[in-house]
């Protein structure tokens, strides 16, 4: 993936960094994958406001994504690479040998015509999906699942990745990509491979109006807030707010907010990285 730079013909192309869309093969999806995204605007079902700072948008179509990759043993090849505006990386188009099609998180490398496997006669190779059991150590994985069968939760973003460390007994030992080193059974299922589209993080919109195109609205400060709508609002000219907290006066920056008594509390061998 490649980022594009633009000749400054308005203020806002001269800052603006923007996919270049070379790894995308097709511009139109597979219609028997789609479903409906309705848009909230950040309200519920009474029309009550529940989440500030959502509105707008331009109108999206939902992608069906395989996260479970349980067609096991049936080769697959790659039909297409493709954009997905409901995530940051790109997806793959699969065709089954049976005829049945599907799409998956696309890891880096993955090109058209290539086949694809998961189960227990898949090698490790890019885009296979493997039981921990199976992946060799100190491969990277992408799209793990924290319970056997349950679907991918973890590292599906845009460059990410963890990797498996070690086993012992029946539990895996992976290092995310947070940081964190935690154990979870060797049943579970993970990808081969690093996510794809990784300059992601390096874009720059370049103006405010592609963040509404997004469903962003603009985001008040609460420093700039009267004290009855915020904690660190109020006081005369630019008041500095204090000690930084959310609107319902949690703190910010340090304070923790994980439970004391988490189950999975049990699993993790290292903590997160600050």
């Amino acid at each position: 993936m490649a980022l594009k730079k633009f000749k400054p013909t308005t203020p806002g192309q001269r800052a603006k960094l923007a996919d270049a869309f070379d790894d995308v093969t097709t511009s139109a999806p597979e219609k028997s994958l789609l479903a409906p995204a309705r848009k909230t605007g950040g309200r519920n079902n009474t029309g009550k406001m529940t989440m500030r700072y959502i509105g707008g948008g331009h109108k999206q179509r939902y992608r069906i994504i395989d996260f479970k990759r349980d067609k096991d043993d049936i080769p697959a090849v790659v039909s297409s690479i493709e954009y997905d505006p409901n995530r940051t990386a790109r997806i793959a188009l699969l065709v089954y040998a049976d005829g049945e099609k599907r799409y998956i998180i696309a890891p880096n490398s993955l090109k058209v015509g290539q086949k694809v496997m998961s189960g227990k006669k898949a090698t490790p190779d890019v885009g296979n999906a493997l039981f921990m059991s199976d992946i060799p150590l100190g491969t990277v994985i992408h799209n793990i699942e924290l319970r056997p069968g349950q679907g991918g939760k973890m590292a599906r973003s845009a460059g990410t990745n963890a990797q498996l460390m070690s086993r012992e007994d029946k539990y895996a030992i992976i290092k995310l990509p947070s940081g964190e080193t935690r154990k979870m059974l060797q049943s579970c299922k993970a990808v081969i491979g690093v996510t794809s589209n990784g300059d992601h993080s390096l874009e720059i919109s370049g103006k405010a109006g592609r963040s509404r195109w997004l469903g962003v609205r603009p985001r008040t400060r609460g420093v700039v807030m009267n004290p009855v709508d915020h904690p660190m609002g109020g006081g005369e000219g630019r008041a500095t707010g204090g000690h930084p907290r959310s609107r319902k006066g949690i703190p910010a920056k340090g304070y923790k907010t994980r439970r004391m008594k988490n189950p999975s509390n049990k699993f993790i061998i290292e903590k997160r990285k600050k």
